[in-house]
C-alpha cells in the first residue's frame, strides 16, 4: 500500500488529456445542442444587440447647467416676479421656487417673552431648566416674563419672536410659471460634445414650445405644473408643505450612429417621497432675512421664512462606440461558454443514463508511463529483425458509444 503523503505527490505529478468518446443518443445530443442554441442566443441577442458589449463605454460625463424661471404671483396680497420667489437667483442646477411665506416685521435685538408653549412658566424656576436651549428662537434667560398669551419665559435675541404657526395661502400661480433649462455635455473619452436644444430652435420655436413627452419631448421649457403632474404631484399640497422634485436628464448615446441622434430623455421624480408621510420634518423651508437701519442707527430685519419646492436638475450619461478589443473578448467568452452544454452532458451521462458506467469506463483511463515503456521494450525484443516499416492506423482516436441501445 502507497504511503498517503507519497500517494498524493505522485497524484500531483500527473498530466491529463482529453479523449474523444462520441456517444450515439437522441437525448444527450437533443439536450446539448438545445443548451449551446440558448447560449448563442444570449450571446447574439442580450449581451451585443441589446448591452453592445462589443463597443467601449465612457460614462464619465462632463456637464453644465444653466435655469431660468418666469412667472408672477400674489402672495399675503403682494405680487412676487422672479427676484422675489427664487433662491438662489444664479440659475444654477439646485434652485427653489418659494410657494409661501410667512413674515415677521420690525424685528430688534433685544429681551422678549418666547412663542412656544413649551416655554410657559408660572415661576424663574420653570424657566432654569430651559438655560442653554436652542430650540427656541433665542438664548433663554432663566426669567418667567408676561406676555401676551400668558407667562413665557424670557429669551435674548431677535424681537418680537416669529410665529410661524399662521395659516397662509401657498401661491397657486406657481402652476403656470416656466424652467428654462439649458444644458451642454462631453464625452471626453470621444471628445464628443452635445447641448439639449434642436436644431430647429429660434425665437418663435422657444416662445410657444413647452415640454410634453409624448408630442415635443425636446423643447427644454418646462412648465411646473406639468412637472408636478409627471411626478403624481399636486401644488395644493406641495405647496403648503414644500417639497424636492428631480429633473433627470439621461445621455444615452450610440456614437456609431450620427452624433445628431444622441439626444437628451427627461424624467421626473419627487426626492424626498420617502419622508412624506413623516410626523417631523416633512417637506422643504428655509429663513432668510432682509436687513434694515434705523434713522438712530439701530439694526433692525424682516424674517421670511420659506416654503418652497426645490428643483434639483441631474444630469447623467453613457456613451459608446465600437472597439476591436471588448468585441474580441466577448466573442472568445461566447465560444468558451458553449462548452458549458458539454458540462450539462457529462454530468447527464456520467450520472443519470442507464449506460453511465461504460461511459465512465470509457471517458477516464489511467495510462503508467512506466509500464507502458516496458510493454514496447517487450514487444521490440519479441520482433524479428526488419526492415524500418512504420504502421498505418486508420484509428482516429475517438471511441464511440451507442447508448440510446441500452434505454
Amino acid at each position: 500500500r502507497v504511503p498517503r503523503p507519497w500517494g498524493w505527490v505522485t497524484g500531483f505529478f500527473t498530466y491529463e488529456t482529453t479523449k474523444s468518446v462520441v456517444v450515439k443518443s437522441w437525448s444527450v445530443g437533443i439536450i446539448n445542442r438545445v443548451v449551446q442554441l440558448l447560449i448563442i442566443l444570449y450571446f447574439v441577442c442580450y449581451v451585443f444587440y441589446r448591452e453592445k458589449a462589443y463597443q467601449v463605454r465612457d460614462s464619465g460625463i462632463q456637464s453644465s447647467v444653466m435655469t431660468k424661471v418666469k412667472g408672477f404671483g400674489y402672495v399675503n396680497n403682494h405680487v412676487m416676479d422672479v427676484a422675489d420667489y427664487v433662491a438662489p437667483t444664479q440659475g444654477s442646477a439646485v434652485f427653489c421656487i418659494i410657494t409661501k411665506l410667512i413674515v415677521t416685521e420690525n424685528q430688534f435685538q433685544g429681551r422678549c417673552p418666547e412663542v412656544e408653549s413649551s416655554y410657559k412658566c408660572d415661576s424663574d424656576q420653570d424657566c432654569s431648566k430651559h438655560l442653554g436651549s436652542y430650540l427656541g428662537n433665542g438664548v433663554i434667560t432663566g426669567s418667567c416674563v408676561k406676555s401676551s398669551q400668558g407667562n413665557r419665559c424670557e429669551m435674548v435675541g431677535w424681537c418680537p419672536a416669529e410665529v410661524d404657526k399662521l395659516q397662509v395661502k401657498p401661491m397657486m400661480e406657481v402652476e403656470n410659471f416656466t424652467i428654462f433649462i439649458k444644458n451642454s455635455i462631453r464625452f471626453p473619452r470621444f471628445n464628443v460634445t452635445r447641448g439639449n436644444f434642436p436644431s430647429s430652435l429660434n425665437k418663435t420655436y422657444i416662445r410657444s414650445c413647452r415640454y410634453d413627452s409624448s408630442h415635443n419631448r425636446h423643447c427644454p421649457i418646462f412648465k411646473v405644473g406639468d412637472v408636478l403632474r409627471y411626478t403624481g404631484q399636486n401644488l395644493s399640497t406641495i405647496g403648503h408643505t414644500g417639497g424636492e422634485i428631480g429633473i433627470n436628464i439621461q445621455w444615452l448615446c450610440n456614437l456609431d450612429l450620427s452624433e445628431e441622434r444622441c439626444e437628451p430623455h427627461y424624467s421626473f421624480t419627487r426626492l424626498d417621497a420617502v419622508f412624506e408621510k413623516n410626523r417631523v420634518s416633512k417637506g422643504y423651508n428655509f429663513r432668510f432675512a432682509k436687513y434694515y437701519k434705523s434713522e438712530n442707527g439701530t439694526d433692525f430685519r424682516t424674517l421670511h421664512k420659506a416654503y418652497a419646492i426645490r428643483f434639483d436638475i441631474l444630469v447623467t450619461g453613457l456613451a459608446g462606440k465600437f472597439d476591436p478589443i471588448p468585441t474580441l473578448i466577448n466573442i472568445v467568452a461566447a465560444f468558451t461558454s458553449v462548452g458549458l452544454g458539454s458540462i450539462l452532458c457529462d454530468l447527464i451521462l456520467l450520472n443519470f443514463l442507464t449506460g453511465a458506467d461504460q461511459y465512465k469506463a470509457r471517458k477516464f483511463e489511467e495510462v503508467f508511463f512506466v509500464l507502458f515503456l516496458y510493454t514496447i521494450n517487450i514487444t521490440s525484443l519479441s520482433t524479428p529483425s526488419s526492415p524500418s516499416i512504420k504502421p498505418v492506423s486508420n484509428d482516429s482516436g475517438a471511441v464511440s458509444l451507442n447508448l440510446d441501445q441500452q434505454l
